[in-house]
């Protein structure tokens, strides 16, 4: 259960296959079904979560009661409520498996204890958040403009996992369009 997190650390590090071993040690297993919440909207998160098979979901959901689909992780990739995970408030968003899924998750201060002990586990974090920044950002400003097709054709070109393992009415939140402008624009590619 632990190879996919070794294979992440050695590719993006030096560390020695020791030093790996300590940091996988620090995570636990944890299988979910389809649809699980992992945070609910008032909680704090304590826990980092890497996903070895199935995808998490970071969501909203507002006073009308319509979902907008903020973040999705798939496997190989790290994934939590990170406001509420630095700064110890309540996350104000859900974190949800929409697949079952098999993670391996540590705890925030195990998590910070290994970015403090490991300067490359640091690097590896800090990675991490560049890129988390950066994918936001060219959504963000990438969005303003972009009619329904560029929307879906910018998402095929960065992020063309999605398309294929998200429902319609998720991808279309994250893209803010309707499903059924999602739908028309999927059958025009």
């Amino acid at each position: 259960m632990l190879q996919l997190l070794k294979n992440y650390i050695s590719k993006r590090t030096d560390l020695s296959q020791k030093d790996i071993e300590v940091i996988c040690n620090y995570f636990v297993s944890q299988k979910t079904s389809r649809n699980q919440v992992l945070i609910n909207y008032y909680d704090v998160c304590y826990q980092y979560f890497f996903i070895n098979k199935g995808c998490i979901r970071l969501y909203t959901i507002n006073k009308e009661g319509i979902e907008t689909s903020r973040y999705f992780a798939f496997e190989s990739m790290f994934c939590t409520a990170l406001p509420s995970f630095i700064d110890q408030k309540p996350a104000c968003e859900y974190l949800q498996t929409i697949e079952a899924s098999e993670l391996l998750v540590i705890s925030r201060d195990d998590f910070y204890k290994l970015v403090d002990r490991y300067p490359e586990f640091n690097n590896i974090y800090r990675e991490i958040l560049e890129l988390g920044f950066i994918t936001a950002q060219k959504r963000i400003y990438g969005f303003q403009g972009f009619d329904a097709l560029e929307k879906v054709q910018w998402l095929i070109k960065n992020q063309p996992n999605l398309l294929l393992r998200v429902s319609n009415k998720m991808a279309a939140s994250y893209l803010g369009i309707s499903p059924s402008t999602l739908s028309r624009v999927k059958k025009m590619l």
